[in-house]
């Protein structure tokens, strides 16, 4: 049985990446070690708390000393890192818990499994390893910049943060890079366009744009709403992590894109549409929305954010033709199943929206203790 440590897996990506890797790999033992702050939400995974292959763990990975315990605790054959503070706005008012949580916390997990793992050394004096083991970062398209018209992120893309929250991953990414060039460490660094999907925290624009519509709220637009993005479904993104988890050459980047770029007012149109498309034909419990309101009227379009990327798109060739991995989702089809998901699970919303969810931990775990 493989053992592998998921940090910030109470998360909105973290949590469906738990779930698919117990199905996916039904013999390992997921080790999920989380925050649990204002994103991590462990009602994401309530139907596999009971599975005997996984864990539960709350703690903080910049906190070296039970971070190294828990390696002491378990013997992780992968470490999966997704614990980050990660919404730009939140990073513009408060860069320094990104600082903390994005690169101090990375560096406390690379040196807790370099130690764990290192076997001793080879003739030229760098680390031996156990056999089968490997780090891998989860980062973000949003490392490389921001792109013109034209164009699109590979992997040999010069990394250029424009915000604090993509300067701290960056930072992360070149520390992850270092231990593989200075340590040999068995090491990847995966980086994903915008997901989107299940459990995601509704501070982002496609939860936030579908909650707002079945308020029928004001529907806010940085600027002129041209931003494009590529978008990738979260069940897309895991599946590629897991592709480069078991057959990721060791110490290369891998770009993750769901081939799906699309302006921000494009996406809060087809939002638009799809929920009052589904409000009309059908009931959904606990919503009683007057559908007649749902209109462009609800658009409004406020300042833009500072530093504002206007574009990114990411070339996912090397990851798909070096692994034979490729996106399943069209945005057209995700989006809509997103949306039924967010209409079919409104306890959940209103439970992220009041902050409820933040006791279940207390409720759940500390019997536990």
């Amino acid at each position: 049985m493989k053992t592998v440590l998921v940090t910030g897996g109470a998360g909105f990506i973290g949590s469906n990446f738990v779930k698919y890797m117990l199905e996916k790999h039904p013999d390992y033992l997921i080790v999920n070690l989380d925050a649990l702050t204002y994103a991590g939400n462990l009602e994401n995974l309530t139907d596999i708390e009971d599975n005997p292959n996984y864990v539960f763990v709350k703690g903080d990975i910049s906190d070296s000393d039970f971070v190294n315990q828990l390696f002491k605790d378990y013997t992780f054959d992968f470490v999966v890192n997704f614990a980050a503070e990660s919404h730009v706005d939140r990073s513009i008012e408060n860069p320094q818990i990104f600082v903390k949580t994005n690169i101090m916390g990375t560096q406390v997990l690379l040196a807790a499994a370099k130690n764990a793992w290192q076997t001793g050394k080879d003739d030229e004096g760098y680390p031996t390893y156990k056999e089968n083991v490997k780090y891998l970062q989860v980062s973000t398209d949003e490392v490389y910049g921001a792109l013109g018209k034209t164009g699109m992120f590979t992997e040999t893309t010069p990394i250029q943060p424009n915000s604090p929250y993509s300067a701290s991953k960056a930072s992360a990414d070149l520390l992850v890079r270092a231990y593989g060039n200075t340590f040999k460490f068995p090491m990847n660094i995966t980086r994903c366009s915008n997901n989107y999907g299940p459990y995601q925290f509704p501070e982002k624009l496609i939860p936030l744009m579908i909650s707002n519509v079945i308020d029928l709220r004001e529907l806010p637009i940085y600027g002129d709403g041209m931003q494009v993005r590529d978008w990738l479904h979260v069940k897309d993104h895991c599946s590629g992590i897991d592709t480069v988890l078991h057959k990721g050459r060791l110490r290369e980047v891998y770009n993750i894109g769901g081939n799906n770029e699309k302006a921000n007012i494009h996406i809060v149109d087809l939002i638009l549409k799809f929920v009052k498309e589904k409000l009309e034909k059908d009931n959904y419990d606990g919503i009683a929305t007057d559908t007649s309101k749902i209109s462009d009227a609800l658009k409004i379009h406020v300042e833009d954010r500072l530093g504002h990327d206007r574009r990114y798109a990411i070339d996912n060739t090397k990851i798909t033709t070096e692994l034979g991995w490729s996106p399943s989702y069209t945005f057209e089809k995700g989006i809509e199943e997103t949306i039924e998901w967010y209409l079919k699970n409104q306890k959940w919303v209103a439970q992220v929206e009041s902050g409820g969810y933040q006791e279940y931990y207390e409720k759940m775990y500390s019997k536990k203790k």
